[in-house]
């Protein structure tokens, strides 16, 4: 099986979606593995690497029979794949329908990433998780840098000095990495989510969990929050406008699994924040949790900074791309047929089914079908 591995689009993109450490168990596996030339250039991975981990080099990705990216493709670059080809990368399907229905008129087997079902099984190969996991760490190294005092209480010939309120909104693997990091970097830690069950864990990372009685609540089949009325989004905002107006970093990181953001910090709780203040809005790329945020941009609004910077994991980027690498290997290979060095494609697992948005022609995924 011929797996070809593109390199990304946007020059801005620092990660990359294959490693050589993970082009050597493919190649170990059986896999032809031909990648394009420059592919690990951001991390300084030469092409060099590649060739001794066991990949060829090439332009053409017309002859593979699996394709493998970090970010979406193009439609032009999807037009460029063979019929029966398999496409496996993020896709934003809900967002951006044109690059699904551009790979069932091509045939090819589009397999979205983001779809990957948050099942134990799957859990090896679930970028999604991976990837918040690093954007919580950063979210917390960019509010101090933001931040025009420490994080730590400090004891000093001077005077003691109190540590750094920080207050974080959405306890879900961004949330709960974001208060790890925050409290081992000294600051108080307060955090919130509509979830109760997720209070003991809050607790366990040494953080007070703010309650709000919300009524009757809960998560979906994956793991994340359900929707808020609109009389418990207005209760949640009067919970959160004080907690906000104590805090000298917040972090929002509320998102609905294939839906707009969340508004959580309205215009009337930035009023009440002090000058000073930093807000973390990671859910920036999908609408915003924060009144005023900017993608790629920092707000200042009457002393209160609003950073809105996307693609948190690619600040870390040698890291984000082994651990994207690492879910992209473990799903091959969880599907790998040895005897015949080819991808099986299950069309009766739970996780194809969950993933793949395309085959034979066609839009395959129930969500999608009436879009498509």
């Amino acid at each position: 099986m011929n797996i070809y591995i593109a390199k990304e689009i946007n020059n801005k993109e620092r990660r990359v979606p294959f490693i050589p450490e993970h082009v050597k168990k493919l190649a170990d596996l059986g896999a032809k593995i031909t990648i394009e030339p420059g592919l690990g250039a951001t991390l300084s991975y030469s092409d060099e690497l590649y060739k001794e981990a066991g990949a060829e080099l090439s332009d053409t990705v017309g002859q593979a029979d699996m394709v493998l990216r970090l970010n979406e493709p193009s439609v032009e670059q999807i037009n460029q794949l063979k019929n029966g080809a398999i496409h496996v990368s993020y896709l934003d399907p809900f967002f951006k329908p044109e690059l699904y229905k551009a790979m069932a008129e091509k045939g090819v087997t589009g397999i979205s990433m983001e779809m990957i079902p948050r099942s134990t099984i799957a859990q090896k190969m679930d970028a999604l998780s991976s990837q918040a996991n690093l954007g919580g760490y950063v979210s917390v190294i960019l509010a101090a840098e933001e931040l025009d005092k420490g994080l730590p209480m400090m004891m000093t010939p001077a005077g003691t000095l109190t540590p750094s309120r920080v207050f974080i909104i959405g306890a879900g693997v961004a949330g709960l990495q974001a208060i790890a990091t925050a409290k081992r970097m000294g600051a108080r830690v307060e955090a919130f989510d509509t979830r109760p069950v997720v209070e003991e864990q809050v607790q366990s990372l040494g953080a007070k969990f703010v309650k709000v009685d919300l009524g009757e609540m809960g998560q979906t089949d994956q793991g994340y929050a359900k929707a808020l009325t609109e009389e418990q989004l207005a209760k949640q905002r009067e919970a959160m406008a004080k907690a906000c107006a104590q805090a000298d970093v917040v972090i929002t990181t509320a998102q609905l699994f294939g839906r707009k953001a969340p508004l959580i910090i309205t215009e009337e709780i930035l009023d009440q924040m002090k000058p000073g203040s930093v807000i973390i809005d990671m859910a920036v790329e999908t609408g915003g949790n924060v009144a005023g945020s900017e993608l790629d941009q920092v707000v200042n609004r009457n002393g209160v900074k609003i950073v809105g910077y996307g693609n948190l994991p690619g600040r870390v980027p040698a890291h984000s791309s082994q651990m994207y690498s690492s879910n992209l290997y473990n799903f091959i290979a969880h599907f790998w047929d040895k005897e015949n060095a080819t991808f099986k494609l299950d069309l009766e697992d739970e996780i194809i089914l969950s993933a793949m948005i395309t085959h034979a022609g066609t839009v395959a995924h129930e969500r999608f079908k009436e879009e498509g």
